[in-house]
């Protein structure tokens, strides 16, 4: 039977599995950002693509990085959703 603690366990789980991708994915390229800025910022140079594309490369290379991990920890978060799904409802 689904309970109230049932379903915010459920998506405390789904919130958290969700905020760690996100997280894998953006840090990175808010890092990259970071030390891009410190550099312009230290040259005076404005070029909005020296802050754009690394930014894009950073977060392109976490994707092909840790792409593998993200697509098992979803797929495993769905198919535990649905498993659960199943024994709640019946």
């Amino acid at each position: 039977m689904l309970t109230p603690d049932t379903a915010v366990g459920i998506v405390s789980n789904a919130v958290h599995i969700t905020t760690l991708v996100v997280c894998v994915l953006i840090v990175p390229s808010l890092i990259g950002g970071l030390l891009i800025s410190i550099f312009q910022a230290a040259t005076q140079i404005n070029e909005q693509m020296l802050s754009f594309l690394p930014r894009l490369l950073i977060t392109l290379g976490m994707l092909v990085f840790a792409g593998n991990w993200i697509l098992r920890t979803l797929s495993d978060l769905f198919i535990e959703s649905f498993k659960q799904a199943g024994r709640l409802v019946g």
